[in-house]
């Protein structure tokens, strides 16, 4: 009969053992086992030249003692896959520069990626890899119902530790701040940790809702991570699957800094804010009703600091996408929904020819000054009829279109560098904008 006492005791271990994994099932759990399998790590390979130690002989003929040398480097990041057709969310900074792109999946298939788009600027890109079967998506939830101190959970690839699960509550939304010389703007916070490798997981929700895209700002930072929240995913992930690219959008709104003067006899009793100073005529902004002297109370639902914050969150808006104003209007709360549009190039001439002072000409993949403002920056500097402009800030000019862009894109900054060249020599010339 001993045998049969085992098999008995056996019989009686497996439904404890069931019923102990059962009650330590967590909301978490739940979360992990429901979303992880659209989690995937992201390697990237980079091409770049490095200066090495020559012979004599060569520190002689090159001057500098060094020669350059081709070498591979490779980086690491997360991803979240929200289309059974490949499509995969990461942040633009993992994948920036890669000469290739591959991801892991959960079941460990290795599979090369596409980059479809990718904007610097709200630090999102898009991939897409190809699957003979569907793959498992996450879905993506809204930012209308956060709430302050719900459990969060984020799946990613800390230092190269693939699926490496960590939670926490959501600790802010729409936090801005400055770091590494940079302006971040409108960020969800939390205290789960957040490490390199993880930017570009997603940050879910108990429900197993992607409510942001992870991402690493202050590596040696305790409980403080900060993801981009789903809203603004949304947004840009569209743009970037139908342009490749984040197509700059023109909303019409010339704003300054509220004093504390001006917010007085605006009737404004709080500190922050923007005045709006002009409105472009027939600009979207003018369409929705806005006006001088109304003051930006909200945008999106969060409070709006200064014009800086207001500049950087409109990037965060592509044409076509509606954008929720709270405006302040003779001592009364109003509320305005404004949708972008493309900016028009005669927009982007006029620009340039009242703040730069010049009018510019396709020539042979270069552009050519054709005209030069009388009293205008350009004028002061001596540009003249026939000299090149072939850079805007970082950005290489090959035709109007590029040029307009780039201009648009920094028109909000204070100032602009142009690659001026003159009979063969490049000169750079800085214009206040």
């Amino acid at each position: 009969m001993r045998p049969l006492s085992v098999v008995a005791l056996g019989l009686l271990v497996i439904p404890a053992a069931r019923a102990d994994v059962a009650r330590r099932r967590s909301p978490v759990t739940d979360v992990v086992q429901k979303v992880g399998p659209a989690v995937v790590f992201i390697g990237t390979e980079q091409v770049v030249d490095r200066r090495m130690r020559g012979s004599p002989l060569e520190e002689l003929l090159l001057g500098d003692g060094r020669r350059p040398q081709r070498q591979t480097v490779q980086s690491l990041g997360s991803g979240v896959i929200i289309d059974p057709s490949g499509t995969i969310v990461t942040n633009d900074h993992v994948i920036r520069g890669a000469s290739a792109v591959h991801v892991v999946l959960a079941d460990g298939r290795q599979i090369d990626a596409e980059v479809v788009g990718a904007d610097a600027q709200n630090d999102l890109a898009v991939l897409r890899v190809q699957s003979k079967t569907p793959l498992p998506a996450a879905k993506l939830g809204t930012s209308s119902d956060l709430m302050i101190g719900e459990t969060v959970v984020a799946i990613g690839s800390p230092f190269g530790l693939t699926k490496t699960v960590t939670s926490g509550v959501l600790s802010a939304v729409g936090r801005s701040f400055k770091a590494n010389d940079q302006l971040y703007i409108d960020f969800l916070q939390t205290d789960a940790a957040i490490n390199p490798g993880n930017s570009g997981g997603p940050l879910m929700n108990l429900d197993g809702e992607v409510i942001g895209i992870n991402t690493a700002i202050f590596s040696g930072a305790q409980g403080i991570g900060f993801a981009i929240p789903v809203d603004k995913v949304r947004r840009i992930v569209q743009e970037l699957k139908s342009f490749g690219k984040v197509r700059p959008a023109w909303v019409g709104i010339n704003a300054m800094d509220l004093t504390a003067p001006v917010a007085r006899k605006l009737g404004w009793e709080r500190s922050d804010g923007v005045v709006v100073e002009s409105v472009d005529a027939g600009s979207p902004a003018a369409a929705a009703g806005i006006r001088p002297g109304d003051v930006v109370a909200e945008l999106g639902g969060t409070p709006v600091q200064d014009t800086d914050e207001l500049q950087a969150r409109l990037r965060g808006y592509p044409a076509r996408a509606a954008m929720p104003l709270v405006l302040w209007r003779e001592g009364r709360r109003v509320e305005v929904t404004v949708t972008p549009t493309g900016f028009p190039s005669e927009q982007a001439d006029a620009f340039a020819w009242d703040r730069l002072g010049l009018r510019l000409t396709p020539s042979r993949g270069t552009l050519t000054v054709s005209a030069v403002r009388a009293q205008s920056q350009a004028e002061a500097f001596g540009i003249d009829r026939g000299d090149l402009i072939v850079r805007l800030n970082n950005v290489a000019l090959d035709s109007l279109g590029t040029f307009r862009e780039a201009l648009i894109s920094a028109r909000h900054a204070r100032s602009v560098l142009l690659v001026v060249r003159r009979a063969g020599r490049n000169y750079l010339v800085t214009f206040r904008l």
